[in-house]
């Protein structure tokens, strides 16, 4: 781990002497600075994790500094010193933003726990915020697999809709990636540094669904000892993704279609309306307008759900996706279980290409996952796969691989970069991003695999 760094502002040489010997031999990296203005100019091109600066100084005292620290970068903690203690000074340095505010003549001791509780503070919230910009980059478009016709109308669509605060219902297939959109869509919304909170309603009976979406008061039922928040209150301001919507009983529905139509709900036991700003985004496996028809599903929920329909297409629709969410698949692995990127043979990957995946994307990824690790030689072959994918009786999908004897993981990599390249009509800056590499990574791929614009390509050569 690095050397902390922190920079001391003082127009006093002694105290910068002093505070320099003492907080270096802690192990940290000093610089030290006469002014505020000097402080300023250091901190455009040394990356301070801390710094601690006297109030009382000429031209620019520490209140003045300290708002030119957070206009940087607000994160960097600041300890203020001074040789007069003031309450007034100390309220206004720390409503401006100050760490902490110290007396000059405070115990070695005192200055030494300070500064590691800011140091500390400071990698808690960086860690917070490389955590959320994983979580966004995870949750982007970009992560989800798919450069088919069907997948990028998907995209184009969600590219519309994701700034809007309208309720989305998504459609599909199990398994198909649903909550990756839904994901994607609340990550490229004005919501995005709000909660995302996600619930399956079929994983919980009337009773406790009810509590968990709308919270509930102490004593409204057995074992309710306190009071406690539903996830409607949990998303407030964010987006809440409710998954199997149509497993909602008709007595649940009429209180979800209030929370939708007014803003507002009863916890269960309440009696006061709670009112909440989410956005809903809800997903289904299941054909809704049937679900009216037969009276399950109540038709003004649906219709309120319903504002803007999305479907998410099966894997069997959009069959040349298969190879890349393969090679994804493959090197995910790779990389999480140090487990080696094996070549396919052009009979499995036939195989895997014309079996229909009932199960869809997850399908996919749990027979590849199985494969890869019963697998001991360095290619995946006819006898690697399932003996369901090897008998399959619906065989006759129109072959991506004919003619050619086997494809390796490199080989599918140029085909998803060509695929990319082609659908951004060779914008390699816009293909950059939805690879996940920057732009002289994907030039010397390109150079690598000899890619063209007006040569089309292949998997298998």
């Amino acid at each position: 781990m690095a050397q902390p760094r922190i920079l001391l502002v003082d127009d006093e040489e002694s105290m910068i002497r002093f505070l320099s010997i003492m907080l270096a031999k802690e192990g940290y990296e000093i610089r030290a600075v006469s002014s505020g203005k000097a402080a300023l100019r250091e901190l455009q091109s040394w990356k301070a994790d801390l710094v601690i600066s006297d109030i009382r100084m000429p031209e620019m005292d520490g209140i003045q500094l300290l708002t030119g620290i957070k206009a940087i970068d607000a994160s960097i903690p600041v300890i203020l010193l001074t040789a007069y203690a003031s309450q007034e000074t100390a309220i206004e340095a720390v409503n401006k933003g100050a760490f902490h505010y110290l007396i000059k003549q405070a115990r070695n001791d005192e200055i030494k726990m300070v500064v590691r509780n800011a140091l500390a503070m400071r990698e808690v919230r960086s860690e917070n915020v490389q955590l959320r910009r994983q979580l966004q980059d995870d949750s982007s478009l970009e992560s989800i697999i798919g450069s088919s016709e069907a997948m990028q109308r998907i995209f184009a669509i969600v590219r519309k809709i994701a700034a809007t605060d309208s309720t989305i219902l998504i459609g599909g297939e199990s398994g198909t990636g649903k909550e990756l959109i839904a994901r994607a869509i609340h990550f490229m919304s004005g919501r995005a540094d709000k909660p995302f909170v996600g619930v399956n309603c079929g994983a919980l009976p009337e009773n406790l669904l009810e509590s968990e979406l709308f919270g509930h008061v102490k004593g409204s039922f057995t074992g309710a000892i306190r009071d406690k928040d539903g996830l409607f209150k949990v998303a407030e301001s964010g987006t809440i993704f409710l998954d199997e919507v149509a497993e909602i009983t008709p007595a649940l529905q009429v209180k979800l279609l209030r929370a939708l139509q007014e803003r507002e709900f009863l916890a269960v036991g309440g009696t006061s309306p709670v009112k909440v700003d989410v956005r809903v985004l809800a997903a289904t496996n299941r054909d809704l307008e049937e679900e009216v028809e037969r009276g399950t599903f109540r038709p003004d929920l649906y219709y309120r759900l319903n504002v803007i329909p999305l479907t998410v297409p099966p894997l069997r629709d959009r069959r040349e996706d298969i190879p890349l969410l393969m090679r994804y698949f493959m090197q995910r692995l790779a990389d999480k279980r140090g487990l080696p990127i094996k070549g396919v043979t052009k009979d499995a990957l036939e195989l895997l290409c014309e079996y229909d995946w009932p199960g869809n994307v997850r399908e996919l990824e749990n027979v590849l996952e199985r494969m890869v690790l019963l697998e001991d030689r360095d290619t995946l072959d006819r006898d690697s796969l399932p003996e369901k994918l090897v008998q399959n009786p619906d065989r006759g999908a129109k072959s991506f691989f004919e003619g050619k004897p086997r494809a390796t993981l490199e080989e599918l990599e140029r085909e998803y970069l060509l695929q990319v390249l082609e659908s951004t009509g060779w914008q390699k800056k816009k293909a950059s991003s939805i690879l996940g590499i920057n732009a002289s990574t994907l030039y010397r791929k390109i150079q690598r695999y000899g890619l063209d614009r007006t040569r089309e390509g292949a998997l298998v050569e």
